[in-house]
């Protein structure tokens, strides 16, 4: 976030305050000024308030959206700080420091985006190992945080060479020792939008489904928006011999609908899936008639309850002029109808969200990615059922 951000957000809490209204309520009443008029129903902008410190101590407690020990960051919102020298710095740096302060906010479970670290920091540079996942499993006990999965090694090869197989049971054997029930990666299956190559990748994804499951572990793989765009599965073909039209489903649902639900699992980044809930409402189909079909994110989740373990809980403003319909901000700041999202698919208890902000770092504060951590917890604890 830049200097003009931050005044602007100033200028707007100073707002927002004179008007007596919520923040939520306030953002997502800029925006829609500032957007026109726009479907509710493609963007689920209705807004969530943040209960009081009397409420959250109270009777409210016994309704909580995200009971305190699911709730998650992955550190990839924090990237800078388990980068940044620790001598050149009195902030938090490196994994251990951040693992205290991440748990002095109140956060109880960690994603990892890797293992990589500043060479100043203790441990060094790389953790990626059975020594250092040693290391990192004692700062994780010390400081009350569980492992809950890793964006981490999925191989590229395929027919699985002998070096990919050798690295990715190596990261089997860190996320046991880490103690992690899931292991997964931060992209998609494959980025094509041809059946017959899902068809490759979910082969691709059993086997390594099956790998994990022998070594105790849950297999996911993460969305974007693009996962959920429509399948090309017939009409005509094109040049290459290639189908150029659909029949409605989405990629991901396809995949979902191929795949063994006791091999392979899903990380849903719900404010990705609300993206393809913008972008992608119409399909030709395969006899040339164009058809609507709105993406439901929390009906998807609904119908496919337990494949969908973790969630990327990130937040977004309405901004049409981006193609993508939303830029990202702080959770809790935007209008992601997220109190309306967690009661739909329920099973507090089973899912595991993870606060994550891609753009939370700052080349001009360096203390905005922790500070955004911050927030996204208090928010996620003051979400309460309707």
């Amino acid at each position: 976030m830049n200097d003009t951000h931050a005044t602007d957000h100033g200028t707007d809490e100073l707002l927002r305050r004179s008007l007596g209204i919520g923040r939520r309520s306030f953002l997502s009443t800029c925006t829609a000024v500032a957007a026109g008029a726009i479907a509710a129903p493609v963007f689920g902008a209705a807004p969530v308030q943040a209960a009081t410190p009397a409420e959250s101590n109270g009777k409210a407690k016994g309704h909580l959206l995200v009971p305190e020990d699911k709730r998650g960051i992955i550190l990839y919102t924090v990237r800078d700080a388990t980068g940044r020298d620790p001598f050149s710095t009195s902030l938090p740096s490196g994994f251990r420091a951040v693992f205290e302060q991440l748990a002095r906010f109140g956060y109880r479970q960690v994603e990892f985006a890797g293992y990589g670290q500043h060479r100043n920091a203790p441990g060094g540079a790389s953790l990626e190992s059975v020594e250092g996942a040693r290391l990192l499993r004692g700062w994780l006990d010390e400081f009350g945080l569980r492992a809950q999965g890793n964006h981490g090694f999925i191989p590229g090869s395929w027919p699985l060479t002998t070096g990919d197989l050798d690295t990715f049971k190596k990261h089997l054997e860190i996320a046991n020792i880490l103690g992690m029930q899931h292991m997964g990666t931060g992209g998609d299956p494959t980025g094509s939008s041809y059946k017959a190559d899902w068809d490759v990748a979910a082969e691709k994804w059993h086997a390594l489904g099956e790998i994990a499951r022998s070594a105790g572990i849950k297999l996911y793989t993460h969305n974007h928006d693009t996962a959920y765009g429509f399948l090309l599965d017939g009409g005509p073909l094109d040049a290459q011999g290639r189908p150029t039209r659909s029949s409605g489903i989405r990629k991901l649902e396809y995949f979902l609908s191929i795949t063994d639900p006791k091999l392979i699992w899903l990380e849903m980044d719900i404010y990705w899936a609300h993206v393809a809930q913008y972008k992608f409402r119409t399909y030709t189909d395969h006899d040339g008639a164009v058809r609507q079909n709105i993406f439901d994110p929390a009906g998807l989740v609904a119908a496919h309850n337990k494949r969908y373990p973790l969630f990327h809980a990130k937040d977004g403003v309405i901004n049409t002029a981006n193609g993508q319909g939303y830029d990202m901000v702080p959770f809790g700041t935007g209008v992601i109808d997220y109190t309306t999202f967690f009661s739909r698919v329920g099973h507090p208890n089973y899912h595991n969200p993870m606060v994550e902000q891609d753009n939370a770092p700052s080349s001009t504060n360096p203390g905005q990615s922790l500070e955004h951590a911050r927030i996204g917890y208090e928010n996620m604890a003051a979400l309460r059922r309707k």
